[in-house]
């Protein structure tokens, strides 16, 4: 475990993120401030800065690249049978390297006792990610097509590795790797953003690593598309797909429909229909995710 840990660690990470830009910015105020209104993006589900659901390529906090600068953040996802709740923090290294860390907690309720776990039975998760941005800018870069490109991991360690193997999964902890590639512009107040991930979570590894099904690394994408539709809010949409390595259920893709807003350049909360398809034997489960965020 600590071998993947410190290889973990020893990668440039993304988890990246962010929801937009403020609308009609000019050429003096991008060159002069710092990061413009919401670009130090909102807190994914595995901590660092990013779409929610899906990774992206900034990097957490409002430094530019003379500075540092973090957040912290506290989400919850309620869907048909299941919740979650996730808080984590994240700090930006002269806009080039992000360290993020995070807590998970899976809560089955009801349904624990379906599943024979007891109800409320709970699944925790901690996550430690690294990211570095290798490549371009998306915010500054206005003058070309080429985003900003970050590569990293995530290290991640489940606490119930006897259920994780009696489901069908190979270990309780496991390393993610990813490159994400982001891209905001200005005039059209539109940001656009994809990740390939290399991975063997199970629901991102609050079921494990690998399966009965099948051990390796598999390739998966995340895109999210977004649209500032004032200089505080951002509206768009996310996908993600997931690998489904355990025969006792198949694991979906995960699909959202979100809303952010700034309240402040320190706060901003985010909210959005989720749809996770189907979750250790139970279909349909959709519901709302609620994330709040604060940074400098």
């Amino acid at each position: 475990m600590r071998r993947q840990l410190l290889k973990a660690l020893g990668l440039a990470a993304v988890v990246a993120g962010t929801l937009g830009c403020a609308a009609g910015a000019t050429a003096a105020e991008i060159e002069t401030g710092g990061k413009l209104l919401l670009t130090g993006g909102v807190s994914s589900l595995e901590g660092g800065a990013g779409g929610g659901l899906a990774t992206w390529a900034v990097i957490a906090g409002n430094e530019t690249n003379n500075g540092v600068g973090g957040k912290v953040h506290a989400t919850y996802v309620d869907v048909s049978d299941y919740t979650l709740r996730a808080a984590g923090a994240a700090v930006g290294l002269h806009d080039r390297i992000e360290l993020s860390v995070a807590r998970q907690e899976f809560d089955t309720g009801a349904t624990g006792a379906k599943l024979g776990l007891g109800k409320g039975f709970t699944f925790k998760q901690d996550i430690v990610g690294v990211k570095l941005r290798v490549l371009g800018d998306a915010v500054y870069e206005q003058d070309t097509w080429v985003p900003q490109v970050s590569i990293g991991a995530q290290y991640k360690k489940n606490n119930q590795d006897a259920i994780v193997r009696a489901i069908g999964g190979r270990k309780d902890s496991g390393v993610d790797y990813y490159v994400a590639a982001t891209k905001l512009v200005l005039d059209k107040s539109l940001v656009l953003s994809g990740a390939m991930r290399l991975t063997k979570a199970n629901q991102t590894g609050l079921l494990g690593f690998g399966g009965d099904k099948n051990d390796s690394y598999t390739a998966q994408f995340e895109g999210s598309a977004g649209l500032l539709l004032s200089k505080r809010l951002a509206v768009g949409a996310e996908y993600r797909t997931k690998p489904s390595n355990l025969g006792f259920a198949r694991e979906d893709d995960w699909v959202d429909l979100f809303a952010a807003y700034a309240i402040n350049k320190t706060v901003s909360v985010t909210a959005a229909y989720v749809d996770l398809g189907e979750i250790a034997t139970f279909k349909d489960q959709r519901g709302v995710y609620i994330s709040l965020q604060a940074g400098f």
